[in-house]
């Protein structure tokens, strides 16, 4: 079957990857390393956001971090996977 034919979400260009962390986290420099790999693979979006700046991000993911959002939903948290994380974006 054809690529065009199986997607069934969004095109990567209309998908939004947020990484929500805080400064002087291995695992969120880590999640950061995938994050661009995959998302510049893909021509898809990304942002980061910093909970030590927001306190409802603080409040609702602290003891998570860092946490992965796909299109706004939480996707993955502490350890992203490269594998997962890819084909959350391309199916």
């Amino acid at each position: 079957m054809s690529p065009l034919f199986r997607r069934k979400g969004p095109a990567p260009q209309d998908r939004l990857v947020t990484l929500i962390g805080k400064p002087d986290c291995h695992l969120c420099e880590d999640a950061q390393v995938v994050i661009e790999k995959v998302c510049g693979d893909l021509g898809v979006p990304w942002e980061k956001k910093d909970i030590t700046r927001d306190p409802e991000l603080h409040e609702r993911y602290w003891e998570q971090i860092p946490v992965v959002l796909v299109d706004g939903k939480q996707h993955t948290f502490w350890r992203v996977d490269e594998g997962r994380l890819r084909k959350e974006l391309t199916d």
